[in-house]
């Protein structure tokens, strides 16, 4: 008995991922099984909320001005790059904006494609370094639901494209996911580079409003195969629809108790900010950061 249950264990582990994934991408590191990612986004909560805690209690908060920069810098880069990848690979030039298949085929602008999903994933995995930062910085109020919400629940939605659905229509939300970071990362940039640029950031407010649009194109797009049938798996917009409105609630509840009237006259913050901006204009030396509405869908 416990060896056939053993081997039906088995047999649905191999079909679940091996047989349903996408062959073409299911032998790139850390896609063909769940075991890796999901370590590492258990790894990353432990380290967050109970021993990178514990470990700079009596500790002073590190000053990582440097690092910051080159880090924020760098996330900067690779938006740009997945921004332009998917306006050229796909939007602008081969796909539809009604409704989208996946192209499952060995062709270039289909592997061009399936690498960008692949790209996008391991981006989703690098920004998991925000709340470490966070936690070395000793900035304990910056991690909220809605930060550590995003930073694990986009690893593994952008983990099963990779594995499952390398293209087509649920690239468009990455695509602006991407233009987003544009904006928000060189925000972090700018604040990380020290106090005589707080001058240029007078325009934080409405990173929070460009995440508000974004959920609410990512909602629309999505809501398309509701009536439209391409060969896109319609099922998936049982889980996109709802997160979109989720994440849009979090934003607008955020944005009204950031920059509502009773905080006119106050100091806003900001959603999953990894460093500080405007309120402190000596921040990065008395380490106390406002926050910033937390990223994206």
């Amino acid at each position: 008995m416990a060896s056939t249950n053993a081997t039906t264990s088995s047999n649905y582990w191999d079909f679940v991922f091996t047989e349903l994934a996408d062959p073409r991408t299911n032998h790139w590191p850390l896609i063909s099984s769940p075991v890796p990612g999901l370590t590492i986004i258990a790894s990353y909560l432990y380290f967050v909320l109970n021993f990178g805690p514990k470990y700079m209690a009596n500790r002073k908060p590190f000053q990582m001005q440097k690092t910051l920069v080159v880090y924020n810098f760098i996330q900067v880069l690779v938006s740009i790059y997945l921004f332009a990848e998917g306006l050229d690979g796909a939007w602008l030039r081969h796909y539809s904006w009604r409704c989208q298949p996946v192209d499952f085929n060995d062709n270039p602008a289909a592997m061009r494609v399936a690498r960008g999903c692949y790209i996008y994933f391991l981006a989703k995995i690098s920004e998991l370094l925000d709340t470490v930062f966070f936690t070395l910085r000793k900035k304990d109020n910056q991690i909220t639901f809605l930060h550590l919400y995003h930073h694990t629940v986009m690893p593994m939605i952008s983990w099963g494209a990779t594995k499952y659905y390398p293209g087509g229509h649920g690239t468009f939300i990455g695509v602006i996911n991407s233009f987003v970071h544009i904006v928000m990362y060189t925000y972090y940039m700018m604040a990380a580079m020290g106090p005589q640029y707080q001058k240029y950031l007078w325009w934080k407010k409405y990173i929070t409003n460009l995440q508000m649009v974004q959920f609410g194109m990512a909602f629309a797009h999505s809501a398309q195969l509701l009536w439209t049938d391409c060969g896109y798996p319609r099922w998936s917009v049982f889980f996109t629809l709802p997160n979109a409105i989720f994440f849009y609630m979090l934003f607008n509840d955020f944005y009204k108790k950031s920059y509502g009237s009773k905080r006119s006259q106050s100091t806003p913050v900001t959603a999953t900010d990894n460093v500080s901006t405007t309120a402190d204009v000596k921040s990065v030396e008395n380490n106390n950061s406002p926050k910033v509405a937390s990223k994206e869908l």
